[in-house]
């Protein structure tokens, strides 16, 4: 049997791989519920999610570039889950192009803030999709990503 050049060989997957994965697509699956829901039902879905009316009119005043970058960060971060899933290298660039969003978002709510709405969440979120950045891009150079 003869190797073609398009049968390089994999890297096996280590086990940490699928836990970060499967805890990836859970966690940015709910950034996903939870931006949908916000853009179906609205103030219902804040008043269920324990927002208070100052935090609702906060929400409710962000421009229209906000819900761009919001957009971007929820949904690159669910692209970038389901591209690690597949083990594909794009996931990197996903997670990246939503980390962007992520800090967009951070900036605009530290130089807007709305009382009862801290940077407490924002910065974990920034945080999180960071290593997310991190591992794909880690687990490219691997080349358990291809």
């Amino acid at each position: 049997m003869t190797e073609t050049i398009d049968e390089a060989p994999r890297s096996a997957v280590p086990r940490h791989f699928w836990i970060v994965a499967i805890v990836s697509l859970l966690w940015n699956a709910f950034g996903g519920v939870d931006y949908t829901m916000s853009h179906l039902q609205g103030e219902a879905w804040y008043r269920q999610m324990g927002m208070t009316e100052t935090m609702i009119a906060g929400i409710n005043a962000y421009p229209t570039w906000m819900h761009a970058v919001w957009a971007i960060g929820v949904w690159g971060s669910v692209a970038g889950s389901i591209l690690l899933l597949v083990r594909s290298r794009w996931a990197f660039h996903a997670f990246a192009l939503s980390s962007l969003g992520a800090i967009g978002s951070l900036i605009y709510q530290a130089m807007n803030p709305v009382e009862g709405m801290g940077l407490v969440m924002p910065a974990v979120i920034v945080a999180i999709v960071l290593f997310f950045t991190w591992y794909a891009q880690w687990m490219t150079k691997r080349g358990v990503l291809r």
